[in-house]
Order: structure tokens, then sequence, then C-alpha cells
């Protein structure tokens, strides 16, 4: 029965954490950070513990949404559904998760602890009644996806900084999540293919649409290009080189989510897309490269516009 405890904590959706990663980046270029022993013991630490307090999320997302995955099509062979688990022992395995992640959290700084306080407090506003977001139109994407801006400043403060990030690229961080899950709802929409079934599946199906979703990706996305390109002439005008780029890898994921049964499901099998991923890492590649280099002729746009 073990193996069933362990799967409803997701260890397979650690990948998620990667989120941190420009945060971490951003931390780099904002500071004189230099790689010692210690401050990779660090920066492990706290990725250990963010994983920690995840599977503490999902944990209690998976066992108190068990009434409801029972509608949907796959995720009705949950371990939360087809196995008979104990309450004692989930509430005392998601007790256990959430306290080792903070614990190492406080060694780690106050601040980032605060931070892992804020990532459980909106698992817990997501997923616990009568508070339940995830039941809420609209509100459900908006209280996920701001999980993003929060594992952005985690990767933030693992690099020792002391002021916070600008507020631009956390507007643009969070509204791009938004887009991911506003296109990941569309595409259980699709799948699902009932309305009936889909509302005793997730409650916030009863009033959305494929229009709706579609038309809030829209949205997001374009409210992400609008923050994201702020913060770009603000900061790094060298970083504006990267925006079409940055578009395409939207309009790609849109894309995606059209598939019948579409991965964007299941974002934490992405890497299954080899293309995408190859994309995503170029993509990755080049932003880091143009936070490296300067590019004078780019500022005449600052300059005179």
């Amino acid at each position: 029965m073990i193996r069933h405890y362990i799967r409803i904590a997701r260890p397979d959706h650690w990948f998620k954490n990667i989120f941190m990663l420009p945060g971490i980046i951003m931390g780099l270029y904002y500071t004189d950070f230099t790689f010692e022993s210690t401050s990779v013991g660090i920066l492990l630490a706290g990725i250990f513990a963010t994983c920690m307090v995840a599977s503490a999320n999902y944990i209690i997302n998976e066992w108190l949404d068990t009434e409801f995955d029972k509608y949907h099509p796959t995720k009705k062979d949950r371990s939360s559904i087809k196995a008979v688990l104990k309450p004692r022992i989930i509430y005392s395995e998601y007790a256990l998760l959430a306290l080792i992640g903070l614990v190492i959290s406080y060694f780690i700084s106050i601040g980032f602890l605060l931070t892992e306080l804020l990532f459980l407090f909106m698992g817990f506003l997501y997923n616990v009644p009568p508070f339940r977001t995830k039941d809420r139109t609209y509100l459900d994407v908006l209280s996920e996806s701001v999980n993003n801006p929060i594992r952005f400043v985690l990767g933030w403060l693992l690099m020792g900084i002391a002021f916070a990030p600008p507020s631009s690229i956390l507007i643009a961080y969070w509204m791009g999540g938004a887009f991911l899950m506003a296109t990941k709802r569309f595409a259980e929409y699709r799948f699902i293919s009932d309305p009936v079934l889909a509302g005793k599946y997730r409650r916030s199906f009863k009033y959305y649409t494929e229009e709706k979703l579609l038309v809030s990706t829209v949205f997001y996305a374009l409210c992400s290009s609008f923050f994201l390109a702020i913060f770009l002439i603000k900061h790094r005008i060298e970083l504006l080189i990267s925006f079409p780029f940055i578009a395409m890898l939207f309009a790609w994921y849109l894309h995606l989510g059209f598939e019948k049964e579409s991965i964007v499901q299941t974002p934490e099998k992405l890497y299954m897309k080899r293309d995408f991923v190859l994309y995503t890492l170029f993509l990755f590649v080049l932003m880091i490269v143009l936070l490296k280099i300067d590019i004078p002729e780019l500022h005449w746009f600052i300059k005179n516009y």
C-alpha cells in the first residue's frame, strides 16, 4: 500500500519546479553571486524544500478531489479512487511533507520561509472548502497559476537577494502561467467532450465553454506579453530580440491544446514532445546569451521612442 501514498504525493510532478529556474537566472543577473560548495548546498536544499511543499499540496489536491475525479476518463484510475487509503495517514503525510519543507526553508532564510508558506497557503485556498478556488470560474486558473511567480521568487531568493524582483516580470510570469493553465482547461474540456460530465468532474466547467476558455487564453497571453515587454524595455533591451520567439512558444503551446488527447492536460509529460522541448531549450539559451551581451544599437529605441 505504501506505493499509493507515494504516488499521491506525485514526485513525477516535481518537474514543474523548473519554474524556479528563471528566478535563479535573473538572480544571477542582478547580483555578483558566485557558486561555491555552500551555495550549491543551499540551492539544492531550497529546491528539495519546494518539492516537499509542492507534494503536500498535491496530496491534499488529490485526496479532496476523489469524489470529482471519478468522472474523469483517466483520473478515475488514480490511487485515491482505486485504493483504500486511510485519512489519518493522508493528513499525516501532508503535515509531514509540509513540515519538512518549511523547516528546511527556515534555515535558508526568513524570506524563503515566508514564500514557501504562501505556496502552501495557496494550495490550501485552491483545494479546501469553503474556499476551494478551483471550483470558481476564472479564479481557478488565476489562483493556481499564481504558483508560477511564487516559484520565481523562491529561485530569486536562493541567490541571497534582499530586494524583490521587478513587478513587471512577476505579473508577466503569472499571466504566462494563467495562459498555460487555461490551455490545459481548454484541452480537458475538449477531451471529456460532454458538458454535463465535465461539470461533474470540475464545477467550474458548468460555466465554461470552449469559446470562453479559448478567449481567456488569448487574454492571458496578451497580458503576459504586455508586462513582459515592459520588463524587457525597462531592464534589458537586448532581451527584446527574444520576443518573437516567445510569441512563437505561446502559439505552439496553444496548438498543442487542440490535439486529440492533448499532452497539455498533463504538462509534466511535455518532455515527450521533443521538438517542443528543443525549441524551449533554444529559447532559454538565447535569453541567457542576451543577458550577457550588449547591443548598443538597440538603445536607440529607448532614446527616441
